[in-house]
């Protein structure tokens, strides 16, 4: 299928989810540009009044709050930009409330961390409070990160919202996910350095090559460099959902990429999509520790989709408990797998290598085969 076939296949979507950052919502000084905030709220409402479901993940908070209180430059220390964007918070969602009310349209303040989504009932609850929102109510979620008691030390943020934006839509069964920024999309090298860089229009697969162009490549006013895009197109598209990068900054980008038109980069789903419970355990859920695995079970876990037992783990990592998420290494350390662990790493100590008709002998009381049951396991491209 050409590439005009599957940029005609934006036409079908029905649930989108929009992204928009930080360095297209707001001016250099940090002020919020309510010019383009007219702009995206119209272009949104256009798509709602199609018929389509609409949700929009924003960031803005701290450049809202930069500009209310005055301020020269954007806050360095944790606590600086947590109190900014409480008072950046209120600012943002009154001006979308306001615009998107010119439309007849409700909308809904959703505030959300990394632990939200890492704890399945949490993970669970905002599923349900998001379809009820979109389905039964049609209104317009705007979803932010709750920077205001978000961690940066314990490294449970979430990068300028591209990672939240590609786990709501993974959240919610979205047929598309439109990160906007301040880039075109993805370029063949850095367009700030490299004058010989070029637009790849299309990603099939995300590739070590993919991977090698994206740099690390950042704004002023955003925290999202291509690495974290990236990252958000390998969750929406192993979700089975197709992503879209372009500029926020082009005119009526919204509209044009829903319409076919060839703008920024899209980024093909995977045949194969994880399912939702898959897609937690995959992406949301946080790891607690991990497991690492001699070549035999590495082959029968990718190749032979087996469970992981016992006998082919040979080393533990940290201190995790039954039902815990952790992360399964190759003997280099690289990560193959992550899964649900049937065992606590005090067990597994015991039973590393062991045969599994033994453990009821190593362990003094009948239990589990499996280490990490097959259902329960989701293995890396």
């Amino acid at each position: 299928m050409g590439l005009l076939d599957n940029r005609a296949k934006l036409k079908e979507a029905k649930r989108i989810v929009v992204k928009v950052g930080t360095s297209t919502l707001t001016y250099a000084s940090g002020r919020l540009n309510l010019k383009q905030l007219e702009k995206l709220v119209r272009q949104l409402a256009d798509l709602y009044n199609a018929g389509l479901e609409v949700i929009l993940v924003t960031s803005g908070a701290v450049g809202a709050g930069v500009g209310r209180l005055g301020l020269k430059a954007k806050p360095r220390t944790i606590p600086e930009r947590q109190a900014v964007a409480a008072v950046g918070q209120g600012l943002l969602m009154q001006v979308y409330t306001k615009l998107f009310s010119e439309y007849g349209i409700n909308t809904a303040q959703i505030l959300l961390t990394r632990e939200d989504m890492s704890d399945r009932r949490r993970y669970l609850n905002a599923r349900n409070t998001l379809l009820m929102l979109v389905d039964e109510y049609r209104v317009v979620p705007v979803i932010n990160e709750n920077d205001t008691v978000a961690t940066e030390e314990l490294q449970l943020r979430f990068g300028d919202n591209d990672t939240l934006a590609a786990l709501v839509a993974g959240l919610v069964g979205a047929d598309l996910l439109l990160l906007l920024s301040d880039i075109d999309g993805l370029f063949t090298g850095d367009p700030h350095k490299d004058t010989q860089a070029t637009l790849i229009p299309e990603v099939k697969e995300i590739s070590p090559s993919i991977w090698a162009v994206a740099g690390e490549a950042g704004t002023d006013r955003g925290t999202g460099g291509m690495i974290t895009k990236l990252e958000a197109a390998r969750i929406a598209t192993r979700s089975g959902i197709m992503m879209v990068l372009a500029s926020g900054e082009e005119p009526n980008c919204i509209t044009r990429i829903m319409e076919g038109e060839a703008i920024g980069t899209v980024f093909l789903p995977n045949q194969e999509a994880l399912v939702q419970r898959e897609r937690w355990i995959a992406f949301a859920g946080q790891p607690q520790g991990a497991v690492v695995i001699d070549p035999g079970a590495v082959t029968a876990l990718l190749q032979g989709k087996k469970s992981l037992l016992p006998s082919g783990v040979s080393g533990v990592q940290g201190r995790f408990e039954v039902g815990d998420i952790i992360r399964v290494l190759d003997q280099t350390g690289t990560e193959i797998a992550r899964g649900l662990s049937n065992f606590s790493s005090e067990e597994i100590e015991k039973i590393k290598g062991v045969n599994t008709a033994r453990l009821p002998e190593v362990l003094g009381y009948k239990t589990y085969e499996e280490v990490i049951h097959r259902n329960n396991l989701v293995c890396q491209e």
